[in-house]
């Protein structure tokens, strides 16, 4: 008897806890800010995916609503990199 088990399954390619949520933030770094900064002494599974999808909410508002707030006179934002770089 050779002792090896039976034949498991192939997993397949690895999927991020953000993919599965269907999330554009990080659940993965959000977990890891939540444990080391010492919130709380247990933080569970299902914590930081809904805190990612809470933060990538508001950030889309808060994105969305930007350009209408604009005065006519200023220059419209070409890229991201403009809005990040708003005064």
């Amino acid at each position: 008897m050779s002792g090896r088990g039976k034949g498991g399954k192939v997993k397949g390619k690895a999927k991020s806890r953000s993919n599965r949520a269907g999330l554009q933030f990080p659940v993965g770094r959000i977990h890891r800010l939540l444990r080391k900064g010492n919130y709380a002494e247990r933080v569970g599974a299902g914590a930081p995916v809904y805190l990612a999808a809470v933060m990538e909410y508001l950030a889309a508002e808060v994105l969305s609503n930007w350009p209408v707030t604009l005065p006519e006179t200023t220059r419209r934002p070409e890229s991201y990199l403009d809005i990040f770089s708003w005064p």
